[in-house]
């Protein structure tokens, strides 16, 4: 489905319950997994990644379908490769099998694993036969994707003699890193990350009830109307001050670009403040999933800025440097926007009809795939959206 999208008058006064984090709640999921189902999850994630991850768990039947979610497709491959005596296929959409899993079968393959691709050697799909892994010292790029190391890393405390992890170059995303450790030794599993190799020795994860903060990813969806806004007043609820998710740098960064925001009563409240930066310079490298409402933001508001460390963004969901390119060209002309199956293009191009009018948001569902009811939240804050019908 396609929507219409405006806004009458660019005042946005609302109060938005934020969706429980995406990521916190995949690593904890595995976790749960390997700890027998003695940990409680509350207010785990609603969103399409954390189902399909969820059902690939929990799968009866030898073929597993993962759709668009990435992160259930990583983590997945070393939990169901270091499950004894199970066998699967892991499949995803066309644009998994278009994403990079070399990296990750490769140090599996030396910890004993038994995958073999079904098609194009490199990509899903994957023919997975579980068995013990053995631990010891391995090696691994850290500037495809931080998740093939988390991946690992939550498997790590289940083998014998554990793991040591040497990461032999510059680690992207570095912060869903340092969220997987800290989520790990809430729950009684310790690490030592020394220069460039992480430690883990074999352990066991410890029953625990735990509850999912809010979703900085999706908070920066409403910083970017906030700064698009003429004036606002926009309540989130949720969040953690002190959260351990990195996407909390976007708090930093849109301070420069006229938003101002204070916990109050365990909200975060957005404001307007008259800090317009010009010529900024940004390195993404640990925050990559900010680029799309940063870009969108300097493009509405004609402000000049530098992106770094985005390497990355080629192989997300989609192409993220060339799709946002090639729809932020549209919108001097003909004002519809196709999000190529990346729920982020959706919720980083939807705010920009408070600078540029109405616009058309093509494949409004993938916004499923992390922030579900985004669509509803935006009619809270006085945006009007309606269906498209052929």
């Amino acid at each position: 489905m396609n929507y219409k999208i405006s806004h009458p008058n660019k005042i946005i006064n609302c109060e938005i319950n934020l969706p429980a984090s995406k990521s916190i709640s995949n690593r904890l999921l595995i976790i749960q997994a390997l700890s027998n189902n003695t940990i409680t999850i509350g207010n785990i994630s609603k969103c399409e990644d954390t189902i399909n991850l969820k059902k690939g768990i929990l799968a009866s039947n030898k073929k597993i379908d993962i759709n668009h979610s990435g992160t259930a497709f990583r983590f997945l491959t070393s939990y169901l490769s270091s499950i004894k005596n199970k066998e699967y296929i892991l499949t995803g959409s066309k644009r998994i099998q278009q994403r990079p899993i070399k990296e990750l079968v490769d140090i599996l393959d030396q910890m004993g694993a038994n995958i073999n691709y079904m098609d194009k050697k490199g990509f899903a799909p994957l023919k997975i036969k579980g068995r013990k892994l053995k631990g010891g010292s391995y090696q691994i790029s850290g500037k495809i994707s931080s998740q093939f190391i988390t991946s690992i890393l939550l498997i790590a405390p289940t083998l014998d003699n554990g793991i040591k992890l040497q990461i032999d170059s510059s680690l992207v995303s570095a912060p869903y890193v340092y969220m997987t450790l800290k989520i790990m030794k809430e729950f009684g599993v310790e690490s030592e990350w020394k220069d460039n190799t992480i430690h883990i020795k074999k352990q066991c994860y410890q029953s625990k009830v735990t509850f999912v903060e809010s979703d900085w990813s999706a908070a920066s969806f409403w910083f970017q109307i906030a700064a698009l806004s003429s004036n606002c007043n926009i309540i989130l609820n949720g969040l953690e001050e002190r959260s351990i998710q990195g996407d909390k740098k976007c708090k930093y960064f849109f301070d420069k670009l006229g938003v101002s925001s204070k916990f109050l009563n365990k909200s975060l409240i957005l404001t307007k403040n008259k800090k317009v930066d010009a010529n900024l310079n940004y390195d993404l490298v640990k925050y990559p999933d900010l680029f799309q409402p940063l870009a969108c933001t300097h493009f509405a508001k004609n402000i000049k800025a530098k992106f770094s460390g985005t390497d990355s963004l080629k192989i997300k969901e989609s192409n993220r440097l060339q799709a946002v390119g090639n729809e932020l060209q549209k919108l001097n002309t003909n004002k519809i926007i196709d999000t190529y199956n990346d729920h982020r293009m959706a919720m980083s191009f939807a705010p920009l009809c408070l600078s540029h009018g109405e616009l058309q948001i093509n494949n409004i569902e993938v916004v499923k795939k992390s922030y579900p009811k985004f669509w509803i939240d935006l009619k809270k804050a006085g945006f009007k959206i309606s269906p498209i019908i052929d």
